[in-house]
């Protein structure tokens, strides 16, 4: 899921779907992002799942494990349908567009003839990705954070950064991407927030 490459002037980073984050230093960076929503939502209501492979558009059937694979085109998610009535969505570039595509779902369903009440929907995991305009000294960076930091170069080239109030993990590469999970979109972009000064504390300087 790529939303693009975009200019901008920030007082430390930008713009992380519409939720602004500041800091007192002013740079001009080459914001990369790339956000996706996990989301899931039940029918209240069972699922004939060869009744949706058969009729239904744009759908692969998995019968060796019990599951309809659906795609729709706008919004461009995946969803995995159930029989039991739970339906996790993914692909999605916001929370909102995960909403709107899980109701559009909702709707093919009906279509199909079943008996659907959306519920139960809820936004579950947002992934974001972001590149700081400079380098990283990743064993420095680890030195001065720990025990929220972790670094096992033998094992993994990223340090592990822990945000446990936000339930948001961030992995912290020396290039200067930053790959965030958390449970909604303000909680990604918070931890981005709080580890902006810590990184940037361990820059690399150009020479």
């Amino acid at each position: 899921i790529q939303l693009g490459t975009t200019r901008l002037r920030v007082r430390s980073l930008a713009l992380l779907s519409g939720l602004r984050i500041r800091r007192c230093r002013e740079l001009r960076c080459r914001l990369q992002t790339r956000l996706g929503s996990l989301c899931v939502f039940r029918t209240r209501c069972h699922l004939n799942l060869r009744k949706i492979a058969l009729e239904g558009a744009n759908v692969i059937y998995k019968r060796d494990v019990g599951k309809v694979l659906m795609k729709l085109r706008k919004p461009r998610i995946t969803a995995t349908i159930w029989s039991s009535g739970k339906i996790i969505c993914t692909g999605a570039t916001s929370e909102e567009e995960a909403k709107f595509g899980a109701r559009r779902l909702a709707r093919s369903l009906q279509k199909l003839g079943f008996q659907v009440i959306f519920t139960d929907f809820k936004v579950v995991n947002v992934l974001a990705v972001c590149n700081m305009p400079f380098e990283i000294r990743l064993p420095e960076f680890t030195k001065n954070n720990r025990p929220h930091a972790s670094y096992e170069p033998e094992l993994h080239p990223a340090v592990c950064y822990r945000i446990k109030s936000l339930r948001a993990t961030l992995q912290i590469f020396s290039t200067g991407s930053i790959t965030v999970t958390g449970p909604n979109v303000k909680a990604v972009a918070t931890a981005v927030e709080q580890i902006y000064p810590f990184v940037f504390e361990s820059r690399k300087e150009i020479l």
